[in-house]
């Protein structure tokens, strides 16, 4: 008398359920790294054509009520330049990023960049692009 079981286990696995949870975690992760601003300062950028990278050591913003930041700490106009050569320290190629809102008067931006001379820092002035 032959007694087996009617019930074979087969070893394959079914990879459809897998595929279906890696493509919605992708889709996820691609929605939501859109919803991250790199900076929490609302500034409206000036608009530009041209496009430059850079490499980010300081960034320091101008807002529309003529208030300075260094990163996304606030400084006074006066305490800007101390407190932007303690930022950069000793970097051998200090760089800073001008971040003015549209609506700021020039003066502010230049006053930056002065800053920036006097120290020898490589300033870049930040714009949207089209």
């Amino acid at each position: 008398m032959n007694i087996r079981g009617r019930n074979k286990v087969t070893p394959e696995f079914n990879m459809s359920s897998m595929t279906d949870i890696v493509f919605l975690l992708l889709i996820f992760f691609m929605i939501a790294s859109t919803l991250v601003s790199s900076e929490a300062i609302d500034l409206l950028l000036p608009k530009s054509s041209s496009k430059t990278t850079q490499t980010k050591n300081v960034s320091v913003s101008v807002n529309k009520d003529n208030q300075y930041f260094i990163g996304t700490r606030r400084v006074a106009k006066d305490a800007l330049e101390v407190e932007l050569l303690k930022e950069v320290g000793s970097s051998e190629k200090p760089t800073i990023i001008i971040r003015a809102d549209q609506d700021v008067e020039m003066k502010h931006a230049v006053f930056i960049m002065d800053i920036a001379n006097r120290n020898k820092i490589k300033s870049t002035l930040a714009v949207r692009s089209k």
